[in-house]
């Protein structure tokens, strides 16, 4: 990668933000930190001499063309991306380059395709959406599950976490994105996404060893219900999490993520199970690494590299599955995330056949 070249971080002072900054300087980059707190962002160009700085709000276009000016990309790190997806990427678009963002708020992403994917393909545009350990990782290993198929019956995917302390924004996003739904939930079923009341059900998902079998809430839904469907013939992606993750993320008392380590990642560790099913057949893909939001950083730059690279299959608006040769793409993130990609059928008692969540008459799998 040649020294020198500048990739915008929006909302770089910003959790994940100072994560995907560090890295980009560990890649060869140089990171122009962009955002809306000029307190913030001095304070954080302190810590990194010698990088551009650009104060930018997002309803200042002016603003935000000036700090996009020269870069070669830009990375969107700042929620809620309800509100800052659309000006930053009107802003890429006028600059002419590439767009990734992290952002995990579901409609903010279903805006994204909705918005932006005509007027991105008509100008060769480069947008992707989600590329972060929510959206971006699982539509990553359920692409490389799948292999060969061009679809399947159902997209099952396990985050097995055995904490999750959120960040303001993580708390903020969530906010923005419970009002905009009226408090509903969230699933994609039938091809489409569905908003409803119900209660979401206690299950036992058998994730691989060491974890084990594990507790978790069938139906807690993440942005994989939009990437995962945007290229892929899945009527039916779920989602799980283990159960003291989602009582930590929605408990007001959780504290915010502690660093543990010099690379300021905190103690959290993760397990990604996803498994497809196609009639009798299935195949599954796992990944592993510590701290969800420290290992958004690895698969943005790798983004943003693989983009600017031209190692890239398609342009528009494209989650990362489409736009990436994803099993490659997973093997580059070692040694940030281990990742193991069967080759063959898998049935640990995982929904499908023999699942261990059971199944109804039909032959759908049950929660």
């Amino acid at each position: 990668m040649p020294a020198g070249r500048a990739v915008a971080v929006y909302g770089a002072y910003g959790h994940t933000g100072r994560f995907v900054v560090a890295h980009l300087v560990e890649r060869g980059f140089t990171p122009v930190l962009v955002g809306r707190d000029a307190r913030k962002l001095g304070a954080l160009a302190d810590e990194f001499p010698g990088f551009d700085v650009g104060p930018a709000a997002v309803d200042d276009a002016g603003a935000l063309d000036r700090a996009l000016d020269g870069v070669a990309a830009v990375v969107n790190c700042a929620g809620p991306f309800a509100v800052t997806a659309a000006p930053v990427i009107e802003a890429a678009l006028r600059a002419g380059i590439p767009y990734v963002d992290v952002a995990a708020e579901i409609e903010a992403n279903a805006d994204t395709f909705a918005h932006f994917a005509e007027r991105a393909r008509r100008a060769g545009a480069v947008v992707v959406p989600a590329m972060a350990f929510y959206g971006g990782l699982g539509d990553l290993l359920v692409t490389a599950a799948m292999g060969d198929w061009t679809e399947a019956d159902e997209v099952h995917i396990a985050y097995g976490l055995n904490s999750w302390h959120p960040t303001p924004g993580t708390r903020l996003a969530g906010k923005v994105s419970a009002e905009r739904r009226g408090g509903r939930r969230v699933r994609f079923t039938g091809g489409r996404l569905e908003y409803h009341d119900d209660e979401l059900p206690t299950l036992t998902w058998p994730f691989p060893q060491p974890m084990g079998s594990r507790s978790v809430i069938g139906g807690f839904t993440m942005a994989d219900v939009v990437t995962v469907p945007s290229h892929l013939a899945v009527p039916e992606v779920r989602t799980y999490m283990t159960t003291e993750a989602a009582g930590g993320v929605s408990s007001p008392d959780t504290p915010a993520p502690s660093a543990v380590d010099e690379r300021g990642r905190s103690a959290q560790t993760f397990l990604v199970d996803v498994v497809v099913r196609r009639g009798d057949a299935q195949r599954g893909a796992v990944a592993g690494g510590q701290d969800i939001y420290a290992v958004t950083a690895p698969l943005a730059v790798e983004a943003v590299a693989r983009v600017l690279d031209g190692r890239t299959r398609t342009v528009g608006v494209a989650s990362a599955g489409e736009i990436f040769d994803a099993a490659d793409f997973l093997r580059s993130l070692a040694p940030h995330i281990t990742v193991t990609l069967p080759q063959a059928s898998v049935d640990r008692g995982r929904p499908g056949r023999r699942s261990g969540l059971g199944r109804d008459g039909d032959g759908t799998a049950r929660d």
